[in-house]
């Protein structure tokens, strides 16, 4: 078995969400991908251990999910950067990394996103759908930067975003 992108979606979104009932649809929906690559994500979470069992009544394991946010996500979805573009700012530019950061004179990390309103380096998101659910939901949006922090940030970026993600899983 292999995870995908979306599968680590689906878990995050399910987390941030854990105190609603879902139903595959409505995931689906809000997360702006296909009924079948929600099923398919929920299968192979519960497969690895994101979840207890393959289904949306239970929250996901946090315990399993932070070990692979973070000693496993950055190598199993590594990041490709791109050029400076017009975006949703990220990782270390993005809330709640933002206010414990200070600038190094760099251009910050954005999703290449239409609704973006800043200019950065791309950053490739995990998942091209992750930049519009995270528009629609602020707490994942704080979860996937992080998540970005881990992939792609230096040293002190991906320790602070780590402690930051340990807090928001407890």
């Amino acid at each position: 078995m292999v995870l995908k992108p979306q599968d680590l979606l689906v878990v995050l979104k399910l987390w941030v969400g854990r105190t609603r009932l879902w139903t595959y649809p409505k995931l689906a929906q809000e997360l702006g991908i296909s009924l079948s690559e929600v099923h398919g994500a929920v299968k192979r979470a519960a497969k690895a251990g994101f979840l207890l069992e393959p289904n949306l009544r239970n929250p996901p394991n946090p315990m399993a999910l932070r070990e692979f946010l973070v000693h496993g996500a950055k190598y199993a979805f590594p990041v490709d950067r791109g050029g400076i573009t017009r975006g949703v700012p990220t990782a270390h530019g993005a809330a709640p990394l933002n206010t414990g950061i200070l600038p190094d004179g760099e251009p910050l990390p954005v999703w290449t996103h239409p609704e973006g309103t800043e200019r950065g380096l791309a950053f490739e998101p995990l998942h091209p759908a992750a930049p519009s659910a995270a528009l629609r939901d602020t707490a994942l949006y704080e979860m996937l930067t992080l998540l970005d922090a881990i992939r792609g940030g230096r040293a002190r970026e991906r320790e602070h975003a780590i402690r930051l993600l340990e807090a928001r899983l407890k």
